[in-house]
């Protein structure tokens, strides 16, 4: 799903909303989400999961086409866990268990 297919989505399920101020909402949301991040803050929506950064040190890496070896800067990257919850629902609902 695309973030147009989100909107479109939200906007049908919510039809005394216009599609414009749904596009508005969904980007509010993913900008906070981004800045949070940008700040180093972790993001958590309670049974779908949190968003963290994550360092990632500077390292020796290598030219994929000349095998040349390559210094590669350190960088922060996000990071997604999901939740309980939404891991549950994509196994389908019930975990095995265990003896």
């Amino acid at each position: 799903m695309i973030k147009s297919e989100l909107v479109g989505n939200i906007a049908h399920a919510n039809p005394h909303l216009y599609q414009r101020d749904v596009e508005r909402i969904v980007n509010t949301i993913f900008d906070e989400i981004a800045a949070a991040l940008a700040r180093g803050d972790r993001v958590e929506l309670r049974g779908f999961g949190a968003f963290s950064v994550k360092s990632r040190p500077s390292r020796m890496g290598r030219n994929p086409r000349t095998g040349a070896p390559v210094h590669v800067e350190a960088k922060s990257v996000p990071f997604f866990k999901s939740g309980k919850q939404m891991r549950e629902r994509l196994n389908g609902g019930d975990k095995p268990k265990s003896r």
